[in-house]
């Protein structure tokens, strides 16, 4: 029988896809195989190289499903076999739980951390390695290999963040293959990989409903021929919230929408050149209740999901624009070359509670007994009327806008000499970004459970406008000779910023050039063992600021382990690894407890040593036919400590003595997932332990007040499959309903998210 030729895209086919997706039930494609594949045949030890360690596991999916079972790789390096730390969070271990919270998924990684906030992973706080993980700002974050961040280099708080429940993938990349992603390289880099364009016509839709009238709905509608393909999804999430405001029947939840389009082209010949041409359009917005303020532990412990009144103004919104045109050019297997023009714009208002005219809320929060702090705590609770103008509540709105722009080229070449293959990168990139900042509030005064506006003028507390231009590169070579692979590699930023203070009247710049060297080895075992190392320079870049003698985080990182990978389905490891920072800095946030005028400065901390070891096992064993148990256990232990003794303006670090420990680091962290999934029913268990956490430097018990709570959260998700089409599924997020502390910053205790139950369906058409 002859081949199908794919059938070409038309208007009206196109519109036929439109209207089924409209009116077909909005369940979700299941990516779940329906039996294990069988493991490869034996293949000659792995080629790695530096950037390759986000190489990509065989992706399976389910019998009918539009994704072809494909080894998916960077530069041709499987995960099993790479030379650094790296992992992939595959589809069908996303829909395992259908989070849509990023913290969630990425707890199952070792050697990262998060530290939640608001219970939904709006704004997330994720940490590798000894990496400060207030607002993600020492990783490298990218969607499709392309940074994300609102300005990654001119303000690198990260708070935008994708929607989880869009992506197909996650990649996550530690070690010395951090190099290749930049500029942020101390601990490592995400990758965020959306759908791909599959071959013929598919329909993908998801809809779910839950407790605190919890929705989603996700549709993806494709169609793809010999030259062109075209691919539309949309995702809409919301919440009325699991919080309560004191006095007022209030939504503390959210809405978020996230729309994606793609168009691709193709022409040429495998045989000479074969050119795709990428478009990816993209459109997000976010209406969010949230607030920084928190409770005192006594009001905590009557109910962790109380707000106070006060707080009942607070509210973010933003809306987000991307545009990427790619092109691809490839020879064969062993040339690519991979070029992206890139744009996203940012535009976020948050309006929330800042402080007291007279006092700071942290403080009230956390001594409410003492004699002058009780009265403004009474102030702020409602049960005290205020008296003088001190007592008068800031509220305002932090309107920010960003632009990131650029253009980023990749060339992989993969020659071969005699016994030696060769694994070759070359690449660049110039990137531009800024943020304008104008922050101004208003007095308002708490009656009750109202609040009245003082009618004073508005306060302007902060305009001014910070910019980047980077250009980077990097180069990176592995040669295999039998068993061996020998990597080498390293990257190069030269960094020009500007920041122009229009209250303080005042324009500085700083200049930044660094290069970044980096190697790495693995040495292919009998039996399916394998033995790596690798050592290099981390590096995070000052963002513009007119503080004077600004320094660099830079930091020497080694790693080294073992790991067992006898065939694609089985994957055992244990990584040891070093961090010692010649400089580990901190850019302060709002979201960390800095005051106005501190806000996005840098403020240095010197020396640190942070040591840890990390074990994972990842394993998908066949009982019968149709029959699988997957299970994946990751464990994380860190000690992280400061060498020197300084005292900063920054609330994380406050006064330090040699020895304290770094904050924000769980000393132990646990992640296990267990399950049986047949053809048509199933299940999977998911635990996870998080040690506490410091919230400010110090040594030995940490006093009350000044840390969050151990945690243990116990998930679990089943699904029934009656149709090859259709899966129902049900998902349970700690269904031990434990109420603990999950931040204290910027101001008081704030919970994690209680018990949630949703049910839902999914449908492929």
């Amino acid at each position: 029988m002859l081949p199908r030729e794919r059938a070409a895209v038309t208007p009206a086919r196109l519109s036929l896809l439109l209207v089924t997706a409209w009116i077909a039930p909005r369940v979700a494609l299941a990516d779940e195989p329906s039996s294990p594949a069988p493991a490869p045949t034996t293949s000659p030890p792995a080629l790695a190289a530096a950037g390759q360690a986000a190489a990509e596991e065989r992706t399976d999916v389910e019998e009918g499903s539009p994704y072809e079972e494909e080894e998916v790789s960077i530069i041709g390096t499987k995960v099993q076999e790479t030379s650094g730390s790296a992992h992939v969070i595959r589809p069908k271990q996303l829909e395992r739980f259908e989070y849509s919270d990023p913290h969630q998924v990425l707890m199952g990684v070792p050697g990262v951390y998060v530290r939640g906030e608001d219970g939904f992973g709006l704004r997330p706080n994720i940490g590798m390695r000894g990496a400060i993980s207030d607002r993600s700002k020492k990783i490298t974050l990218m969607e499709d290999g392309v940074l994300f961040g609102p300005a990654p280099y001119s303000a690198p708080a990260a708070y935008y963040f994708p929607m989880i429940t869009r992506m197909y993938s996650v990649r996550v990349v530690k070690g010395p293959s951090a190099i290749a992603y930049g500029p942020h390289t101390v601990a490592g880099a995400i990758d965020l990989v959306t759908a791909p364009i599959p071959e013929g016509e598919h329909v993908y839709a998801d809809v779910a409903f839950g407790m605190y009238l919890s929705r989603k709905a996700h549709v993806r509608v494709s169609s793809s021929g010999d030259t062109f393909g075209v691919l539309l999804e949309g995702v809409h999430e919301a919440n009325d919230g699991f919080k309560h405001i004191d006095g007022l029947d209030a939504d503390t939840g959210f809405s978020r929408n996230e729309v994606m389009g793609k168009a691709r082209y193709s022409f040429g010949s495998a045989e000479a050149l074969l050119h795709e041409l990428e478009l990816k359009l993209g459109f997000a917005n976010e209406n969010s209740n949230e607030t920084y303020l928190g409770l005192t532990d006594a009001d905590f412990e009557v109910d962790p999901y109380r707000r106070y009144a006060a707080s009942q103004l607070d509210r973010m919104e933003w809306w987000r624009s991307q545009i990427a045109l790619t092109h691809t050019a490839t020879r064969g297997d062993d040339l690519e070359l991979k070029s992206t023009f890139y744009r996203h714009d940012l535009t976020r208002t948050w309006r929330k509670v800042n402080a007291f005219r007279g006092a700071a809320i942290a403080d009230v929060l956390a001594d409410p007994e003492a004699p002058r702090n009780a009265i403004f705590y009474g102030v702020l609770t409602g049960e005290v009327e205020p008296s003088t103008s001190e007592e008068t509540l800031m509220i305002g709105p932090n309107q920010r806008v960003f632009v990131s722009q650029g253009f980023q080229t990749k060339l992989d070449w993969r020659p071969k000499t005699g016994p030696v293959s060769h694994r070759i990168e070359i690449g660049a990139r110039i990137h531009n970004d800024s943020i304008r900042r104008l922050h101004t509030q208003d007095g308002f005064l708490v009656r009750g459970s109202a609040l009245e506006p003082t009618g004073e003028p508005t306060e302007t507390t902060a305009d001014n406008e910070a910019s980047t231009l980077a250009l980077a590169g990097w180069a990176i070579h592995a040669g295999t000779w039998g068993p061996v692979t020998i990597t080498a590699g390293a990257r190069v930023e030269s960094i020009q910023g500007k920041l122009e203070d229009r209250l303080a009247g005042t324009e500085s710049r700083v200049s930044q050039g660094v290069l970044l060297p980096g190697a790495g080895a693995f040495v292919a075992l009998p039996a399916g063992f394998g033995l790596l190392g690798g050592v290099y320079q981390g590096f995070s870049p000052v963002p513009p600021t007119d503080a004077p003698n600004p320094r660099p985080e830079k930091s020497l990182n080694v790693e080294w382990g073992a790991r067992w990978s006898p065939e694609r389905l089985i994957r055992i490891e244990a990584i040891g690894f070093y961090n010692g920072y010649s400089n580990l800095s901190n850019i302060c946030t709002f979201s960390s407890g800095c005051v106005a005028e501190g806000v996005d400065e840098q403020n240095n901390a010197g020396a640190a040593t942070v040591l840890g070891l990390e074990g994972f096992a990842d394993v998908e064993i066949e009982l019968m036919k149709d029959l699988t148990l997957p299970a994946r256990v990751a464990y994380t232990f860190t000690h992280a400590t400061f060498d020197n003794t300084f005292t900063s303006a920054d609330p994380l670090f406050g006064d330090v003595a040699e020895g304290d420990d770094v904050p924000y680091i769980p000393a132990h962290q646990l992640s296990a997932t267990a399950g049986l999934e047949h053809r048509y029913v199933g299940g999977n268990v998911s635990g996870t332990f998080v040690s506490e956490m410091r919230e400010v430097a110090g040594a030995g018990e940490p006093p009350p007040g000044e840390a969050t709570d151990a945690s243990f959260l116990l998930d679990a998700s089943i699904y029934a499959r009656p149709l090859s089409f259709l899966t129902f599924y049900a998902v349970g997020r700690n269904l031990l309903d434990m109420a603990y502390v999950a931040s204290r910053r910027p101001f008081g205790a704030r919970p994690g998210a209680p018990i949630l139950l949703q049910v839902g369906a999914k449908v492929t058409y």
